[in-house]
C-alpha cells in the first residue's frame, strides 16, 4: 500500500531472536491453534501459511492445523474467526481482499475493522505481463499503445476486487489510459489465457506469470515493488519506469479475531518471526514466489487502516460492484 509503511516493516524478519527450546510453550495455547485460510488449499497464499506454520508451532508448543474455510471472497472464513473467543486458538491467514470486502459486501455479520493484526507475513509481487506478439517491450511503449487504442487492449487479473484489479486501476489512472479489464478466477487461469493470446497483457503475480514468460509465450514489463525482484533482476520496477512510487502486490498477513490480548499478539509475532528467520522456511517461501515481511504488530495495523481507506475510496471511484 504505502512505501513508507512497507520500508519500516521489510527488515523486521530478519530481527527475530533464536527460536526457543520446543519445551518453551505459550502458556496460553493448551490446545492446537487453527489457523483457518479463507482460500483454496494449493494456492500461494495456502502454500506460505504451510510452509512457515510448523517452525512457529514448534516455537509455541502447539500443533499449528491450517483449515481451508473457502467461499464469499473469503468472508466465509473471516466469519469464523470472527466468532471465536479471543484467546489465541483461532487465527486468520487472509489478504488484500481483507480491505476491499469491507467496501464491496454489504450487512456482513461481523466486522473487518474488529480483528486484530498480528502481521503482514509475506507479499506476492505484482507484475504486469504482455503476450508475446504485444508490439511493446517497454512500459511506456505500453501505455503509447493503449492511448492510441483506447479501451481496445484487454488486461487480465486474479478477479474483480482482487490486488491485481485495484493494482491495474491505480496503473490506469496514474498513466492516463483506459483497458478491458478481463476479471478471471485466479492468476493462473489469467496467464493460460495470456500465453493463449486471448488477452493482450495480465497485472497478476511474479509466480503466476513466470512458467509462460520462461517458456517465451509472454514478456514481463515490469514488477510493481518498490525495490526489484531478486528471482527477476532484469526485470524494471514500474517506480523506475516512470510511475515513482507505485506499488500493488498481493500479500498474506496473519490477524487474530477481535479483542485478541497483546500478550498473545507478541507472541504470535515472535513465533512468526523466528519461522521468517528460518532458512528452510525461506527457501519455501521463494519457491513460490513469496517475499519475508514479519511487520510488527502497530506497522501492521496502521497498514490495514490505510488501506482500507485507500480500498474504498477506489472503489467508489471505479464503480466496482461484485460479480
Amino acid at each position: 500500500m504505502t512505501r513508507r509503511l512497507l520500508l519500516a516493516a521489510a527488515g523486521a524478519a530478519t530481527l527475530a531472536p533464536a527460536a526457543r527450546a520446543q519445551g518453551d510453550a505459550a502458556p496460553w495455547a493448551n490446545r492446537p491453534i487453527r489457523l483457518v485460510v479463507p482460500f483454496a488449499a494449493g494456492g500461494a497464499a495456502d502454500s506460505a501459511a504451510r510452509a512457515i506454520t510448523p517452525v512457529m508451532a514448534q516455537r509455541l508448543g502447539q500443533t499449528i492445523v491450517v483449515e481451508n474455510r473457502t467461499g464469499a471472497g473469503g468472508s466465509v472464513g473471516g466469519g469464523a474467526v470472527a466468532a471465536a473467543a479471543p484467546d489465541g486458538h483461532t487465527l486468520l491467514w487472509d489478504a488484500s481482499s481483507h480491505l476491499v470486502n469491507p467496501a464491496l459486501m454489504r450487512g456482513l455479520p461481523f466486522d473487518y475493522a474488529a480483528f486484530t493484526p498480528v502481521s503482514l507475513v509475506v507479499t506476492f509481487p505484482g507484475v504486469l505481463a504482455v503476450k508475446r506478439d504485444v508490439p511493446a517491450r517497454t512500459v511506456a511503449e505500453f501505455v503509447a499503445l493503449a492511448r492510441a487504442r483506447p479501451g481496445a487492449i484487454s488486461v487480465g487479473t486474479q478477479g474483480n476486487a482482487t490486488a491485481g484489479h485495484m493494482g491495474l486501476l491505480q496503473f490506469c489512472k496514474r498513466a492516463g489510459i483506459e483497458v478491458i479489464h478481463a476479471p478471471y478466477r485466479g492468476g493462473a487461469d489469467a496467464a493460460r489465457d495470456l500465453a493463449a493470446g486471448a488477452i493482450d497483457a495480465a497485472f497478476i503475480t511474479t509466480v503466476s506469470a513466470g512458467p509462460i514468460v520462461d517458456s517465451g509465450r509472454a514478456r514481463f514489463l515490469a514488477v510493481a515493488t518498490l525495490q526489484r525482484v531478486p528471482s527477476r533482476p532484469d526485470v524494471p520496477t514500474l517506480a523506475e519506469s516512470g510511475y515513482p512510487g507505485f506499488e500493488s502486490n498481493e500479500w498474506a498477513a496473519l490477524f487474530g479475531p477481535p479483542g485478541l490480548p497483546a500478550s498473545i499478539v507478541g507472541a504470535l509475532h515472535a513465533a512468526l518471526a523466528t519461522a521468517l528467520a528460518d532458512e528452510g522456511v525461506r527457501q519455501r517461501l521463494a519457491q513460490i514466489g513469496a517475499v519475508p515481511v514479519g511487520s510488527p504488530p502497530e506497522e501492521f495495523a496502521r497498514f490495514v487502516r490505510e488501506g482500507r481507506e485507500q480500498m474504498a475510496a477506489l472503489v467508489q471511484e471505479a464503480g466496482i460492484r461484485l460479480d
